[in-house]
């Protein structure tokens, strides 16, 4: 089991480090961790390059979470004597390591995006059901309070309490609520933002000409 992990861990992470804002500076020129608010994931490519490409980003974002988690599935249930406990928490555990390599990348001397599109992609593939009322959540919450911030929150919230409902074992629920833990932490910098006001609105992203 802790090979097993070891080797979840370390695949997470590379995939992870994977980065959709790598794919906007080749088109765009535009380096996001130079400009906007210093972020290198959707929304400040969304505020600073325009729509399209905090599209692309997040996709390519979104999407490394989910080949994540189904290829871990795919080799754990078919290659593996592992129980159900186990696998589910070897899932969360590629979820999570699949967000710290985005985090915190190596090519990027640690400091990369949020990991919020990333856990969509890791929370649809968990459970696609369960994943698309996250995605749900986190848009009427967003739109609702016009500010992303409130939405990915709700996001870890919504996916921390499927880990504790659904999950058999108290290892997915830990993980989710470290998640959560980490996103609070990486977001201080938008709550102080929020507070004295001047935090960007979601209206701001549409209305860009880009």
């Amino acid at each position: 089991m802790l090979i097993a992990l070891f080797s979840v861990l370390l695949v997470g992470y590379l995939i992870g480090c994977i980065h959709g804002s790598n794919a906007a500076r080749l088109l765009s020129g535009v380096n996001l961790k130079e400009v906007g608010h210093g972020n290198a994931g959707a929304s400040n490519a969304t505020l600073s390059l325009g729509w399209k490409y905090g599209v692309l980003v997040g996709l390519i974002d979104i999407g490394k979470g989910v080949v994540a988690v189904l290829l871990c599935r795919l080799l754990l249930i078919n290659y593996s004597t592992f129980s159900t406990d186990e696998v589910s928490a070897l899932l969360y555990a590629i979820g999570a390591s699949v967000i710290l390599g985005h985090n915190f990348p190596i090519h990027m001397k640690f400091s990369g995006g949020k990991g919020t599109a990333s856990l969509i992609g890791i929370f649809l593939a968990l459970d696609w059901k369960t994943g698309l009322i996250g995605v749900v959540t986190i848009i009427l919450v967003t739109l609702l309070t016009n500010y992303l911030i409130i939405g990915v929150f709700a996001l870890y919230i919504d996916f921390t309490l499927t880990a504790f409902i659904i999950e058999s074992t108290i290892w997915p629920f830990i993980i989710s609520l470290v998640l959560f833990a980490i996103a609070i932490i990486l977001h201080i910098e938008n709550l102080n933002r929020m507070r004295i006001g001047t935090e960007p609105k979601v209206a701001t992203a549409f209305k860009s000409k880009h």
